[in-house]
């Protein structure tokens, strides 16, 4: 159909012309990004004789209005605004014929829409308990009055004004000022038009008058790091794990079979996307036989270096890998082989980048006001402000997010300690205690406490972990009985005091031997899991196998005791890459795991391939033995056999399940082989059988066996066992079939 031109009508003459014109403080704070209502000022608005339109559009030559095919000029007013009255009674559908140096395009008028967020949504901001936060701030492409477009919606509370800038608009945010809506804080703009994988940023004017570019704090997709850009997402994928997720909960978390595997996903096959780590990591764990991959954090970060513990985009995978898409397929495809996922989560700290969350609106704002308490004192960073209500629900609903939308099955939570102490790292003076005079900061064990409560209410199956360092009572307790909530807690306690036994040589050992022993005195006053984790194998600290002492065959040899140990022992087991065939240098981010060393044509290629035999089997016979796992957390359910021969480097004891069916662990930490070796066992068990042994020819030991192996089994004598130990090795066994339960 043809453009009819029309004249504008009598009141965009010279005298409505001066009526058209924006008053000078309505038009600077427009122009100059700090009006809080641009809506009331652009757009149609009613007024006598008519409808008046305005509309700013910097770098136009010209506007006109469109209705049913009629164009109607709107006069330019200077600055990039355009207006006119025109003669509708009712404020008639219309769209805007925007002409450039370089052609003309038709488009929706933003500033003609109603606010696209609900009155519930910003009442659950304000309260600070919208707990699915993702689907009311962000960027979400959408359909708003019969329109598809993009709403933007942030929280800056403290601002002036916001407006959005993109590659749409070539990041100048002029054209596009977003309106505040009211106490929640909230500034929102539906865009007609933009959609899926426009790169956008906020435009904040703060109280102090400085203009800056902000990363969106809830961006679901960012561009590439060193680019700082979020980006506009679209979820198309279709999840194919109904299975997993209807019975991951079936057995609490506690009494099930908990092996996990820890990978620093970029670095585990460098060079392979998600997708590709799709196809290969799935294939490993599940023929390696844990249960539970744990991923170093996922989450958007700009540094590489950090290993992704300097978080600037909690809403967004990080896009080295792939899009937000190709992340779950990877989730998928583990679920799909039988596998867990737990996710490292960073709500500890976030570094100070002027492109994202730090000072974001100008002000303090999800770091606390005082100095004192925002800046962490060991990484150079700012703490959150757990204090405040809608940074906690920031970051309780970020941890549903993560849960709901990616199918995550646990979050291993970093950091624990240095949130709950307001002295943590701080000398006196640099620090403020709470309203009762203590050092615990109350903010974080209530943040800790509802973001717990939250994920286990909504998210079935799913498990907390935390890393914590210290003695605080209850991080296992349930909230409702005054506990942190989580479902289980790393031991620092069990892995700093074994690897100090493991590193002396043997000789010394007898002096150090309460490190072995002493774990037991907590063992059940938390939910644990023993962990080898990164932190255990860089900077200094050695990989696994190179903290042992002796030569190359006595440290593999230790090295596989050890983990023999550590799997028997009460408490889940994590293991960080490379050291399941014990690589013996330190992990490097760059490089990753060492992989070569398994090659055939590697001359100790067989040793290392003996450990990771060694670790399947520990999976294999872990998973298979209820003992093991079915009773982690009941005390009766373990029993020293000999916990005091220090002077011969033995530990042994006995792990039963639910139906008192027992495993008897014994380790010799000892070089030497102790023959006739004689062991208190419980009379009700016949005979035994060796169900495990690290000094198995197989796994790259001496061969020695107790005497209990290759289908035979030992019968106790006055209530004792007599068996031949193997030097630097664990031993595992069983009731011999038939011969007892």
């Amino acid at each position: 159909m043809a453009l009819r031109d029309t004249s504008p009508p009598e009141t965009a003459g010279p005298a409505g012309a001066t009526a058209l014109r924006l008053g000078r403080s309505d038009h600077d704070r427009l122009l100059g990004g700090t009006h809080h209502d641009p809506h009331a000022l652009l757009g149609a608005h009613p007024v006598p004789g008519g409808t008046l339109f305005r509309a700013l559009r910097p770098n136009a030559r010209s506007v006109s209005v469109l209705v049913d095919g009629m164009r109607s000029p709107l006069a330019p007013q200077g600055d990039g605004l355009f207006a006119a009255v025109l003669p509708y009674h009712r404020i008639p559908s219309y769209r805007l014929l925007v002409a450039y140096d370089d052609g003309e395009q038709e488009t929706e008028d933003p500033y003609r829409f109603l606010p696209s967020l609900g009155e519930l949504d910003l009442h659950l901001v304000q309260e600070g308990r919208h707990e699915q936060l993702w689907k009311a701030l962000g960027a979400e492409p959408m359909t708003h009055e019969g329109v598809t477009g993009t709403r933007f919606t942030v929280w800056a509370p403290n601002a002036q004004g916001v407006r959005v800038a993109g590659d749409f608009t070539f990041w100048d945010g002029t054209q596009y000022p977003m309106r505040s809506l009211g106490a929640s804080g909230v500034w929102e703009l539906f865009l007609p038009g933009i959609g899926e994988g426009a790169r956008y940023k906020f435009e904040i004017t703060s109280r102090h008058g400085g203009r800056f570019l902000k990363a969106d704090p809830m961006a679901r997709r960012t561009e590439v790091p060193p680019a700082t850009a979020s980006v506009v997402a679209v979820s198309r994928y279709e999840w194919d794990d109904a299975e997993w997720m209807a019975h991951r909960g079936d057995t609490p978390v506690h009494e099930a079979p908990f092996s996990v595997y820890e990978v620093h996903l970029p670095s585990w096959r460098p060079g392979l996307t998600y997708r590709e780590l799709a196809v290969e990591l799935p294939a490993y764990v599940v023929e390696m036989g844990f249960t539970h991959v744990e991923l170093m954090p996922v989450a958007g970060h700009p540094f590489s270096g950090s290993w992704g513990y300097q978080v600037t985009s909690y809403y967004a995978p990080t896009p080295r890998l792939g899009s937000p898409d190709d992340f779950k397929f990877l989730v998928d495809a583990l679920h799909r082989g039988g596998v867990g996922v737990i996710m490292d989560w960073v709500p500890a700290h976030f570094p100070k980048d002027d492109w994202a969350l730090a000072r974001f609106d100008g002000d303090p704002l999800y770091e606390p006001g005082d100095s004192r308490r925002a800046e962490h004192p060991d990484w150079g960073t700012y703490e959150f402000d757990f204090a405040r209500t809608e940074v906690r629900n920031f970051l309780v609903a970020n941890a549903v997010y993560w849960c709901e939308e990616f199918h995550i099955d646990g979050l291993r939570v970093d950091a624990v300690a240095s949130m709950l102490y307001l002295d943590y790292s701080r000398d006196s003076g640099q620090w403020e205690p709470n309203v009762f005079g203590g050092r615990e900061d109350l903010g974080a064990v209530a943040f800790l406490q509802e973001m717990n409560a939250t994920v286990y209410r909504r998210c079935p199956g799913v498990v907390t972990i935390a890393e914590e360092s210290t003695a605080w009572e209850g991080v296992t307790r349930p909230t409702d009985s005054g506990g942190l909530g989580f479902g289980l807690k790393w031991n620092m306690g069990w892995m700093h005091d074994s690897l100090e036994y493991i590193q002396h040589e043997p000789v010394h050992r007898k002096y150090h031997h309460n490190e072995m022993t002493f774990s037991m005195v907590y063992a059940y006053s938390e939910n644990y899991v023993l962990p080898i984790s990164h932190d255990e194998v860089v900077h200094g600290k050695q990989a696994l196998v190179s903290k042992m002492p002796g030569d190359w065959w006595q440290r593999r040899a230790n090295h596989r005791a050890y983990l023999g140990f550590m799997w028997a022992h009460p408490g889940k087991q994590l293991l960080f890459m490379g050291q399941e065939f014990a690589q013996g240098a330190e992990w490097s981010a760059e490089h990753g795991p060492e992989w070569w060393l398994l090659d055939e044509d590697y001359h100790s290629a067989g040793d290392h391939r003996g450990v990771r035999d060694l670790v399947r089997d520990l999976n294999s016979r872990y998973r298979d033995t209820p003992a093991l796992w079915q009773r982690d957390t009941d005390p009766g359910a373990f029993r020293w056999v000999l916990c005091d021969a220090a002077d011969d480097n033995v530990l042994a004891f006995l792990r039963h399940d639910h139906a008192g069916s027992p495993l008897l662990a014994v380790s010799n930490f000892s070089p030497a082989v102790r023959e006739d070796y004689r062991l208190w066992v419980p009379e009700e068990v016949p005979a035994w059988r060796e169900a495990l042994n690290t000094d198995d020819r197989r796994y790259g030991g001496g061969g020695v066996g107790t005497g209990a192996g290759d289908g035979g089994a030992l019968a106790p004598e006055d209530g004792f066992l007599r068996l031949t130990l193997p030097p630097l090795s664990t031993v595992w066994l069983t009731p011999a079939p038939g011969k007892g339960r």
